[in-house]
């Protein structure tokens, strides 16, 4: 068993890395800390987990566990890290964005390596520090690795996706509240949103050419999960694209391709991100779903943290989609 730490647990992707770590095997949850909720029961936060913990969130942290995430609002994970030390044994693995891009990657002498399994398995499992992949960064990616790989991105990609309301985080804002975000579909931070940076850097891997990326994000009116949609110019049949996606993720534990056209309630809930494929004249649609607090969130840390020590990749992870 290892020991795990978390900071920042009294949002929406603390409390879902503290529902997979509990039902972990091989990790046992040695603090969760708050500096606003310290004493108090975790199902204070989490009333899900009524029942199934009676764990405080702790004002302490413990220096020497195996592995700390950092479950921090965006900005506050390199200030985290300043201001407290663990042990040179205990590996981090970072939920916010503030080491995900190459010019970030390094911290106090430790390299922060981009955890995103399907394309860094092998170095995430050498690393001692993870930056985890935007939820939406991730949604676009996996949709798109296969072509980039094969030079086949020089034109460019129009993308789509639509987010849940938790995409938002737990604070509440003027486009969170249940009145406003009800029956209602609206645009956000078009072409400029904050995981162009990370998605560029992991197209631009295989050091081929890439055409502009054009992404428009979407806030939906339903709580988890992000459908995205690309297309791009792509000359191949049908039939080539999928062999193509269907090699390049043959040994990925939860990327998936449907010969079904695709919707979010195949996924929601569950680590795995699923792919279809549609061809209109010259133009490939790349479908792509996700939940957005595991698969772009938590269930991909622990995915890492799997991969660092050397469990089985669906340690903690088989989990089943509510699809009615």
């Amino acid at each position: 068993m290892i020991k795990v730490g978390i900071i920042g647990g009294s949002g929406y992707t603390g409390g879902e890395l503290i529902r997979l770590l509990l039902n972990h095997s091989q990790a046992s949850i040695d603090f969760v800390y708050s500096t606003t909720r310290a004493g108090k029961p975790v199902t204070s936060a989490h009333q899900d987990l009524l029942g199934v913990t009676d764990l405080l969130f702790s004002g302490e942290i413990n220096p020497d566990v195996d592995v700390v995430f950092l479950c921090l609002g965006h900005g506050n994970s390199t200030q985290f890290l300043e201001d407290n030390t663990f042990s040179k044994q205990t590996k981090v693995i970072d939920l916010s964005n503030d080491f995900r891009l190459n010019k970030d990657a390094k911290f106090n002498g430790t390299m922060f390596v981009y955890g995103l399994p399907e394309l860094n398995k092998t170095a995430i499992t050498k690393a001692v520090a993870i930056a985890n992949p935007g939820c939406f960064a991730t949604a676009i990616q996996l949709a798109l690795l296969p072509l980039a790989k094969e030079d086949l991105l020089s034109n460019d990609v129009h993308v789509n996706a639509v987010t849940g309301s938790t995409g938002a985080g737990v604070g509440l804002s003027s486009t969170s509240h249940f009145s406003w975000r009800n029956n209602n579909v609206s645009w956000y931070k078009p072409f400029t949103h904050q995981h162009l940076g990370e998605i560029g850097e992991s197209l631009a891997s295989f050091k081929n050419a890439i055409g502009e990326l054009y992404f428009l994000p979407n806030r939906g009116n339903f709580t988890r999960g992000i459908l995205a949609t690309a297309y791009t110019t792509f000359e191949g049949s049908l039939e080539s694209a999928q062999k193509l996606y269907q090699d390049f993720y043959s040994e990925a534990a939860f990327t998936h391709i449907s010969d079904e056209p695709i919707h979010l309630k195949q996924v929601v809930n569950t680590n795995q991100c699923h792919i279809h494929l549609h061809q209109h004249k010259n133009q490939l649609l790349i479908t792509s779903a996700i939940d957005n607090l595991i698969k772009g969130a938590s269930g991909q840390a622990v995915h890492n943290m799997n991969l660092m020590f050397g469990f089985t990749e669906n340690e903690g992870l088989q989990l089943k989609a509510g699809v009615f």
